[in-house]
Order: structure tokens, then C-alpha cells, then sequence
């Protein structure tokens, strides 16, 4: 039995929740309130068996994110199983420079795989700890949005604050 430890925070983007193990590293987190949808960001066999309530030691590095302090998030230990190459994506995501997010193809490129843009979206979109592993910094070519498990309106928020686009709450 696996047990893990469950916080939701209040953030200006809405709810955050955290599912961090018990070694402190975060699992799974996003915007909302609800347990399940961040659960089913982690592989059936990854999710822990037992949820306890409590505070996390990433709660303290999002309340940072938020306060203006954009690289605390960067110093949250992460736990993602995963392919050798889902593991390179995720770190080289937690290397890009806060208000200077990078395409897609710019990515692929960043990963030693230029015409693997598919295979660095999708390693965006199976991404389970966002925020601490900032999928959100990766966009469509010429700058769209493209697609957020939490939704657009958040990317843009945490774009928007990450280039002084916004005032930090």
C-alpha cells in the first residue's frame, strides 16, 4: 500500500491540488478542486492506494510562484514514472526560462529530436505534476495557446505572469 499526501491550495488561477509521496516528491498536481481529476493524471499503476490529508512541502513553492518568486516552483522534487524520452522531456520542461516559453518544434529540437514534434506534445500532455514541471511554457508554432489539461485561460494566466504580462497576486 502506497500512501500520499493530498493538499488543495487557493491560487488567483482557481484550486490547486497536490498529490506529493511520501518521500515529498509531487506526483500529480493542477487546477481544481477535484481528487479524481488529478488522479487520472497518473498511470493506473502509479496512483497511490491511500490519500491522507495534509499539508505539502510544494504548497509552500506554489504560494512563492504566485508571490512573484517564479523559480521556487524549479526547486519541488517531482516523482513521474515514465520512458526514457517522457523522463528527458520532463526534465528539459523544468529548464525553460519563465517568460520565454518555446514551441513545440522548438522542443523537439531542445530534446535532440527536431522532427519529433508529436512526440514532444505528447509528453506535454502526459505531464502529471504541472506547475512544477511547467508544461504550460511550451506553445503552438507562432504562439498559440494549443492545448492545457487545465484549460487555456490558465496557460495564459501563468504566461501572462511569467513575462510581467500581468501583476503577480
Amino acid at each position: 500500500m502506497t500512501t500520499a499526501t493530498l493538499h488543495t491550495i487557493n491560487t488567483p488561477d482557481g484550486p490547486f491540488t497536490i498529490i506529493e509521496d511520501a518521500d515529498g516528491a509531487v506526483m500529480a498536481s493542477g487546477w481544481t478542486g477535484d481528487v479524481e481529476a488529478i488522479l487520472a493524471r497518473l498511470a493506473p499503476a502509479s496512483r497511490p492506494t491511500e490519500l491522507v490529508e495534509g499539508r505539502t512541502d510544494a504548497a509552500a513553492a506554489v504560494a512563492a510562484y504566485y508571490a512573484g518568486d517564479l523559480a521556487a516552483i524549479g526547486t519541488v522534487p517531482v516523482s513521474q514514472p515514465g520512458t526514457e524520452m517522457q523522463r528527458a522531456g520532463w526534465a528539459a520542461l523544468r529548464e525553460i526560462t519563465p517568460g520565454q516559453p518555446l514551441t513545440y518544434a522548438e522542443f523537439a529540437t531542445a530534446l535532440g529530436s527536431p522532427r519529433a514534434v508529436r512526440a514532444a506534445a505528447s509528453i506535454c500532455a502526459k505531464n502529471a505534476p504541472a506547475l512544477f514541471v511547467p508544461c504550460h511554457r511550451v506553445l503552438r508554432t507562432g504562439g498559440a495557446l494549443g492545448g492545457f489539461a487545465w484549460g487555456v485561460e490558465v496557460k495564459q494566466a501563468l504566461l501572462d505572469r511569467e513575462s510581467g504580462g500581468s501583476q503577480v497576486s
